[in-house]
């Protein structure tokens, strides 16, 4: 069992940063596949960012190449999600997942086991 939790959500200007933080608990960070999920209203879920268990491989979702940069310490048991040159249409509630394994990166919410509570991120214009 591991239990995460956002933070660092807000309200920005378009043209702003944000980082979000996932702290994980509980069992050992370093065997899950980690990703950055959001959702807007109406909308489905879908990947923002994810890592592989080992660092090795990261995947961004194009509407946020170049302007959002995803990391994890293993140490810390925390994962990163760096925004930058946020746009309104980034507005959603955003979450972070775990799925336990040592696998590459994840892309379907249904195969993660492990969701944070979320926290809003809204981008005025």
């Amino acid at each position: 069992q591991v239990q995460l939790v956002e933070s660092g959500g807000g309200l920005v200007e378009a043209g702003g940063s944000l980082r979000l933080s996932c702290a994980a608990s509980g069992r050992a960070f370093s065997n899950y596949v980690m990703g950055w999920f959001r959702q807007a209203p109406g909308k489905e879920r879908e990947l923002v960012a994810g890592i592989s268990w080992n660092g090795g491989s990261t995947y961004y979702a194009d509407s946020v190449k170049g302007r959002f940069t995803l990391s994890r310490n293993y140490v810390r048991n925390t994962m990163w999600l760096q925004m930058n040159s946020l746009k309104p249409e980034d507005t959603a509630v955003y979450y972070c997942a775990a799925d336990p394994g040592v696998g590459d990166v994840i892309l379907h919410s249904y195969d993660y086991d492990y969701w944070g509570q979320g926290t809003q991120v809204t981008v005025s214009s």
